[in-house]
């Protein structure tokens, strides 16, 4: 929601070194009256690469032209972000997800601020050099290995997000209850934080179904986390899921994709969305014959 999202990098909670470098970096770029540099923000889905970018935009005093490198198919499709920027910010979400001619597209574009396009056909075609206005193109992906080496280069400021402490959910979901005049009982902003994974994204859908169920005391807070299937560790039904099938094999090891077949579940569902938080909780561990339950 977007009434969740701060606007200015001071009010974002969080990320503090992060906010610390890019806010010495616009100010040396607006000092300078030049283009702040592209920036690559990568970290796991519900960080808050979206609202990063966002609040370097306001900070920079300009627009943000917004795309999904999913919905990038031709290097002509990037034509209306670098033509309309105007001299703004342009982010681009997943940009690891982007197709080789796109990418080799934008080269010239974030080098040097301008485009090649060849107009006609055979002997008649032309190539036609577009001046563009200095923009910064933000980059977001929750998958940094799969960027090509050419493409990390040209982005001369790099951040990694990382998960937030309770603490910081804490305080997180305690201004945004205020946002949404949402009523928590004492201890229920800790009590969410604490089951939210270190994620803001995770936070605000507990906050927003709290919200919805009508939350009026801490028994009501307890009943609409027991209805989401959350217990104490911030585990849900999938993960306990996950862990009941490693016990049937004996704690394992076990493959993926045998583990993924006995759950009914794909494999990506297994890697992607129920092992890296159980393996940040080291309750299982992963080995060259399978996963494994730890011995605690």
């Amino acid at each position: 929601m977007d009434v969740l999202r701060p606007t200015t990098l001071d009010a974002m909670i969080g990320q503090s070194q992060v906010r610390a470098r890019l806010s010495i970096a616009i100010n040396a770029a607006l000092s300078r009256n030049e283009p702040l540099d592209h920036v690559l923000i990568d970290g796991y889905p519900g960080l808050g690469k979206t609202t990063l970018a966002h609040c370097v935009a306001n900070s920079l005093g300009h627009k943000i032209q917004i795309a999904n490198a999913a919905s990038i198919v031709a290097p002509r499709d990037l034509l209306p972000l670098l033509t309309q920027a105007e001299g703004g910010v342009i982010f681009i979400d997943e940009i690891h997800r982007l197709p080789a001619p796109a990418e080799e597209f934008l080269y010239p574009a974030m080098e040097e601020f301008r485009i090649d396009m060849v107009v006609g056909e055979g002997m008649n075609a032309k190539v036609l050099n577009l001046k563009l206005q200095p923009f910064t193109l933000i980059g977001a992906t929750t998958r940094a290995g799969m960027i090509s080496a050419p493409m990390r280069r040209r982005f001369r400021i790099q951040e990694t997000l990382d998960f937030y402490s309770v603490a910081e959910l804490a305080e997180l979901i305690k201004r945004n209850a205020a946002k949404l005049a949402v009523y928590l009982p004492p201890g229920g902003s800790g009590r969410i934080a604490a089951v939210s994974r270190g994620i803001p994204g995770i936070a605000n859908n507990r906050l927003l179904w709290v919200r919805d169920f009508g939350v009026k005391s801490k028994s009501d807070l307890d009943a609409a986390l027991t209805m989401l299937g959350i217990d104490e560790h911030g585990l849900e039904p999938l993960d306990r899921k996950y862990l009941d099938t490693l016990r049937t094999f004996n704690g394992g090891p076990i493959g993926v994709s045998a583990l993924a077949h006995t759950m009914a579940t794909d494999e990506a569902t297994v890697t992607e969305i129920v092992e890296p938080y159980l393996l940040r909780l080291k309750l299982i561990t992963r080995t060259p014959r399978g996963r494994k339950l730890v011995p605690a």
